[in-house]
């Protein structure tokens, strides 16, 4: 069965910009992104099947918001406005921050990127085991390894 993405965009566009609000914390960038799920949908719609579309189009959003982070890590676009950030945020701020970032890429640094998204859609979304491993397409004993991997590596880095 085609999918019919403007009734798709109409239904779900609001639970896809809850979730681009909530990974990338910038309202027009999680507009933007938002068109960019629905872009991908169009680009993939013959290959896609109507079945489950809010799981289809959370998993879209999420790997598009956790690719756009780690690309702005990679290369942030304004090399001046990352500056005047930096300045503009106190010394204990900037220093928490760098902070939390090192401890996220100690984390995450050594796993596959999915599961960066299985951590989000289980511990901040707050799905259920069955719910992120339908939407990761994986069983409930693979995804629970993987969070048991991730709290293990979480211990590790607090007893250091």
């Amino acid at each position: 069965m085609a999918i019919d993405v403007e009734a798709h965009y109409r239904r779900y566009g609001p639970l896809v910009l809850r979730r681009c609000r909530r990974l990338l914390r910038d309202e027009q960038r999680a507009l933007d992104a938002t068109q960019d799920v629905f872009v991908e949908l169009l680009r993939r719609e013959a290959s896609l099947r109507d079945t489950a579309p809010s799981a289809l189009l959370q998993r879209i959003a999420t790997n598009l918001c956790l690719n756009r982070l780690r690309s702005e890590r990679r290369r942030p676009e304004d090399r001046d406005e990352e500056l005047l950030l930096r300045i503009a945020s106190s010394a204990e701020g900037a220093d928490r921050r760098a902070e939390t970032l090192s401890v996220l890429a100690r984390i995450f640094g050594r796993e596959r990127e999915s599961t960066a998204a299985i951590a989000v859609m289980h511990l901040v979304d707050g799905l259920t085991l069955e719910e992120v491993a339908a939407e990761v397409q994986m069983s409930v004993s693979g995804v629970r390894k993987r969070l048991r991997t991730l709290r293990a590596r979480v211990h590790e880095l607090e007893g250091v």
